[in-house]
């Protein structure tokens, strides 16, 4: 058996083992054993994942059971920097998460690309008409984020391929992982965040959004951010992630969401211009 067959099994026990802490995060309807097969599954796609530091890996895949999200690559993706792994919420769980939250009717994220028909107008009548062609769309030119609040007002946000470049230019991540892999919904997900500082979102979602700010900070900023995180917090209680990670197995070695269909446990489950 290969060093890398051997790693492979001491990571699918340590993350098997771990079936009951993420049973406890997990919402009621996001069954423990899809968590933790679609977790093994993202795990031996990525073989950096399977040098990572171990504890992070954990706490990754605990954070994400939190969230009530899978590592799946669409509804988030556990990735690495250096020998650390980390969360990062992807398009479709943040939309997951904003449909369950029921804060806002509807929102709608599309990416515009050379040969679609596309149209916006900024000022008093504000307006996006954008028809895709059917085929041979070109390349991306933009992505747009249209909300719906409840009492029927909307909000819009564009961002041209330049705007998301400059962004990803800044990012700590702008050469690896998603940014290179899923351009466009790491697009998206720029527009996402640019338009979600000027809704009304709650704390709880504010939070989703910011997760990773880390992850996409200048580097200089983010070892600075993570020096931080790294100093003694005396006057604080651990929080339930640093625990259920210090409890974790060590092993050597389309955008468019209607929140009115959601269900009612659904409901009350829900538990830049900075780089993003």
């Amino acid at each position: 058996m290969s060093n890398n067959q051997i790693v492979v099994q001491e990571v699918r026990h340590a993350i098997e083992k771990m079936a009951p802490q993420f049973k406890a995060a997990l919402p009621a309807h996001v069954s423990t054993e899809k968590f933790v097969r679609v977790t093994l599954t993202a795990v031996q796609m990525n073989p950096a994942l399977l040098d990572a530091d171990r504890r992070t890996l954990f706490a990754a895949a605990t954070r994400a059971a939190q969230m009530g999200l899978l590592p799946d690559g669409r509804e988030g993706a556990i990735v690495t920097f250096g020998n650390n792994a980390q969360w990062m919420p992807m398009v479709a769980g943040i939309m997951k998460l904003v449909r369950n939250s029921g804060e806002i009717s509807t929102w709608s994220v599309q990416a515009v690309y050379k040969n679609d028909n596309f149209d916006f107008s900024l000022g008093d009548e504000e307006h996006i008409s954008h028809k895709p062609a059917l085929s041979n769309r070109g390349e991306l030119i933009a992505v747009y984020s249209i909300v719906t609040m409840k009492d029927g007002e909307k909000s819009r946000e564009v961002m041209s391929v330049e705007d998301v470049n400059a962004i990803r230019a800044r990012s700590r991540s702008g050469k690896s992982g998603p940014w290179v892999s899923d351009f466009a919904e790491m697009a998206k997900k720029t527009v996402i965040r640019r338009h979600s500082k000027r809704l009304p979102l709650s704390t709880d979602i504010e939070g989703v959004l910011k997760d990773d700010d880390d992850l996409f900070m200048p580097p200089a900023e983010a070892e600075t951010a993570q020096e931080a995180q790294e100093k003694p917090a005396t006057s604080k209680r651990a929080s339930r992630l640093q625990k259920v990670a210090e409890q974790a197995p060590i092993v050597d070695e389309d955008g468019v969401i209607d929140v009115e269909h959601r269900t009612p446990d659904q409901a009350t489950e829900s538990h830049e211009d900075s780089p993003i």
